[in-house]
């Protein structure tokens, strides 16, 4: 049974590896977004560990070879995985201070380098106990890292595509520490008492179906205003009620602010939107990219347009019908990247495309390209106009800037229209790209009050510019570093966002 235990562990421990890494975008990611800075932090932390549990495990395994030690490997990074949850909340919230680059560096070092340098020991050990003679050791060690890195490949298809979306990221961490921790079990039954071992060999699936259904899942609060929480292919789906407004939060991002009483967006960028119902001389199509909760398709829709939205994430769909009130009168949603749909469009398509994708974090890069902006400019109908909602710090910040300049290299008129004062902080843009003069059609609404939704978009068109082109880098399928110029972005949403959300918890 030793014989075959050995593959199997060496398996357990591979597939657990990347399970493991990938899990940590999701422990982190609704914290502090899941940006470029937190896989790199979160692969550099893995291979750092695993290269240390190598170089460890294998001084072990020379100590004297032992099934019995072998076996304590892990049950050590199971209880640890299994503590995962319970350790998260602290150690997020000790390195807050510590700045968004930083504390996800710290965090995932934190959480994740002790149980991955555990299993890192695995192979090498297992190695060591399975070659019986010299001769061996190259066909040993190669045939056990075959076995470890196939199990990590099916591991990872099986986490993103499988796992998480149908047993959240809390569930699944339990049940690979509960594995881990009866495999580790088992080993040490084979080793000091063999006769129990196939008895426990039969309780292994028995131990791991009774994790999965025992396991913790974090559920719909009511009561604390948590009305919906769900884990998706792409990221963390919560709906919050809070000071009687309903929010959709992505990965802790904000995406939708609305009353529910009457599904009026809260977001000033909405109403700036609606600048594109002014650039056209009556209601035409639109396409939305990015439906997030629906309101701007509402908007549109409610006022006499045919309305096109396409939408990555089908849970994100789902909850923008469940919980925001979005009907089938008001937009047909298309799940689909962005980009992929725009290129199964006709020439010619569209009087109007707002582009309103924020991921948790930053825009998807391949959204704000030279080539995709070329894309859009096909699908546009004569007169036809770009509306991009970009969030920023400041009026001129150097992000907002390279879209505006990638987006004139493609249209002839680019105008930014600002919102937030003063001009410095953090608030959102409208970046308008036609090849058409931007001049109103339409008169816009008067200004009644400083609270009116007309406020914001006479003062937004009011304070309009033409962004900087000299020396600006533009964009590019081959060369954007949007994700990095995010960075100062995520990091003040995400302090005003834990500020708000943070007593309640209901961000983590």
């Amino acid at each position: 049974m030793t014989r075959i235990f050995l593959p199997f562990a060496v398996v357990v421990s591979g597939a657990s590896i990347l399970a493991v890494e990938i899990l940590g975008t999701r422990v982190i990611g609704p914290w502090y977004g899941v940006s470029l800075y937190l896989w790199s932090a979160q692969i550099g932390v893995a291979l750092a560990a695993l290269a240390v549990g190598y170089a460890v495990g294998g001084r072990w395994a020379d100590r004297g070879p032992d099934l019995g030690r072998f076996s304590l490997l892990f049950v050590a990074a199971g209880l640890w995985t299994v503590l995962i949850p319970a350790l998260k909340h602290p150690v997020l919230a000790s390195a807050e201070p510590l700045g968004l680059r930083t504390a996800v560096l710290v965090v995932s070092t934190v959480l994740f380098f002790p149980p991955l340098l555990v299993l890192g020991m695995v192979s090498p050990y297992a190695i060591r106990l399975k070659a019986e003679r010299l001769e061996e050791v190259g066909t040993t060690a190669g045939n056990l890292y075959a076995l470890s890195t196939l199990a990590s490949v099916a591991a990872a298809v099986a986490t993103g595509f499988v796992l998480i979306p149908r047993l959240g990221v809390t569930r699944l961490l339990v049940v690979i520490g509960v594995l881990l921790v009866a495999t580790g079990l088992l080993g040490w039954l084979l080793a000091r008492r063999r006769r129990l071992a196939p008895a426990a060999a039969l309780l292994l699936p028995v131990l791991v179906a009774g994790a999965v259904r025992m396991a913790p899942v974090e559920r719909a609060d009511p009561a604390r205003g948590l009305l919906a929480v769900e884990a998706s292919a792409y990221g963390e789906i919560r709906v919050v009620q809070k000071d009687g407004l309903r929010f959709m939060l992505i990965d802790g991002a904000t995406h939708t602010a609305a009353d529910p009483a009457t599904w009026r967006s809260e977001f000033p960028y909405v109403k700036v939107l609606e600048i594109g119902k002014h650039l056209h001389p009556e209601p035409g199509r639109l396409l939305l990219v990015g439906l997030g909760g629906g309101s701007v398709a509402k908007s549109y829709a409610a006022d006499g347009w045919l309305v096109d939205a396409v939408e990555i994430d089908p849970v994100v769909t789902r909850m923008a019908h469940e919980w925001f009130g979005l009907t089938g009168a008001d937009a047909r949603v298309y799940d689909d990247d962005g980009r992929r749909f725009l290129a199964a469009q006709p020439p010619a398509s569209y009087d109007l495309i707002v582009m309103d994708a924020f991921g948790s974090s930053s825009i998807p890069f391949h959204l704000v390209t030279e080539e995709v902006f070329a894309l859009i400019a096909s699908r546009l109908a004569p007169g036809g106009l770009l509306a991009m909602n970009v969030e920023s710090v400041g009026w001129h910040s150097p992000l907002a800037e390279a879209i505006a300049a990638t987006a004139a290299q493609v249209f002839a008129h680019v105008a930014v229209l600002p919102m937030a004062e003063p001009p410095t902080v953090l608030g959102n843009l409208i970046i308008l790209a036609a090849d058409h003069p931007l001049e109103p059609l339409r008169e816009l609404p008067r200004v009644t009050d400083r609270w009116s939704d007309a406020y914001h978009l006479n003062h937004a068109w009011d304070n309009r510019f033409e962004p900087r082109l000299a020396g600006v880098a533009i964009l590019t399928d081959d060369h954007n570093p949007v994700a990095l110029l995010s960075g100062d972005v995520n990091l003040e949403a995400r302090k005003q966002m834990h500020r708000y959300f943070g007593e309640d918890g209901l961000d983590r």
